[in-house]
């Protein structure tokens, strides 16, 4: 029995390997790597078929034992590392899916904690805005969150304070923290989110992931991101080993810095002009703060639809498309001061 890995034929798959089992006449799938190093791989089944005749074969290794175990597929190869794996059928989003894992990014999908269901700074309920480009967003299902759309100027997910956007979050992967930074465009990101009071880039896996790259040099990511951090050390990068803790640290950071700006007495003087605080009781960090959030930019504007949408439940006539018009949007201010 062998373990054979291909390169897929096919140029316009996003999956680059064909991936054969000796099970059920040869099982085959598209997958989108050789081994399991860094994280679990996506498997998309095909027919035994889609086997080309004459393969360019990347990896072929012998195996010990291929046995299929209820909703998995063992795999022990002939060799002395990397030789258990393991091909899980699951869903995912609701669809059928299938995961090749090994023992190592079975534990990192799985760190075996729990993560808290206490409000984060007593906030019974904290309005988080999601950039209407993020796909597969957090939804903050397990925390008191309230999340709307909005085409944040930059960061996936961000806090406002009176029409201010005051911090923000971007969301990043290994492979996409590697693909801008070796593109240059983090670079830029950076300097965006560091225009902002409070900000942070969080990354869904841990920083020893780096080191295990094959296809860029793992000395170059190290040192990009070490340059990133000494450029803009006010804006922290963070691993947070997995998507659930990356999250939770998300929620908490955000929840953290809506604290910090509302809570300040200057900080509610320079947002709201009607309230006058006395120099001689402010203190310095008071007045420290409110001069970030006031000169933070403005939060991002509903979107037309939405607008709509609310004009209509007013009991508002409403066009059902085109632009709307002033009064209407006067309205929505009036209602959302």
């Amino acid at each position: 029995m062998e373990l054979l890995i291909a390169s897929n034929p096919d140029p316009d798959s996003k999956l680059p390997y064909l991936l054969r089992l000796p099970l059920s006449g040869g099982m085959v799938f598209r997958t989108s790597g050789t081994w399991p190093r860094t994280k679990a791989l996506y498997c998309h089944p095909v027919p035994a078929d889609e086997w080309p005749a004459d393969p360019e074969i990347v990896e072929q290794v012998a195996l010990r034992s291929c046995r299929r175990r209820g909703a998995a597929i063992d795999l022990v190869l002939d060799r002395a590392r990397e030789s258990r794996s393991q091909l899980v059928f699951t869903k995912a989003r609701g669809r059928d899916a299938v995961f090749w894992q090994s023992p190592r990014t079975r534990k990192q999908a799985r760190p075996n904690v729990r993560t808290p269901t206490a409000r984060a700074s007593g906030i019974a309920e904290l309005e988080i805005v999601v950039d209407s480009h993020e796909q597969y967003a957090y939804r903050f299902a397990n925390q008191q969150v309230q999340t709307v759309k909005r085409a944040l100027p930059c960061g996936d997910y961000g806090i406002t304070s009176d029409r201010r956007l005051v911090a923000a979050v971007e969301r990043k992967s290994v492979p996409d923290l590697v693909g801008s930074l070796t593109g240059g465009k983090l670079r830029y990101a950076m300097a965006e989110l560091a225009s902002l009071p409070r900000a942070a880039v969080v990354v869904e896996d841990r920083y020893s992931a780096i080191f295990k790259l094959d296809r860029v040099r793992p000395a170059v990511v190290a040192d990009g991101l070490a340059e990133l951090q000494v450029g803009w050390p006010g804006v922290p990068i963070v691993f947070c080993e997995t998507r659930p803790l990356a999250e939770e640290w998300t929620y908490r950071f955000l929840a953290a810095a809506h604290q910090w700006a509302e809570t300040e007495q200057a900080a509610l003087e320079r947002i709201s002009p009607d309230i006058k605080v006395p120099a001689s009781d402010t203190p310095l960090t008071a007045i420290s703060v409110a001069e970030e959030v006031g000169d933070a930019p403005e939060a991002p504007l509903p979107t037309t639809a939405e607008v709509r949408s609310w004009a209509r439940s007013a009991g508002m006539t409403v066009p059902a498309r085109g632009r709307l018009r002033p009064e209407i949007w006067d309205a929505w201010r009036a209602a959302h001061p």
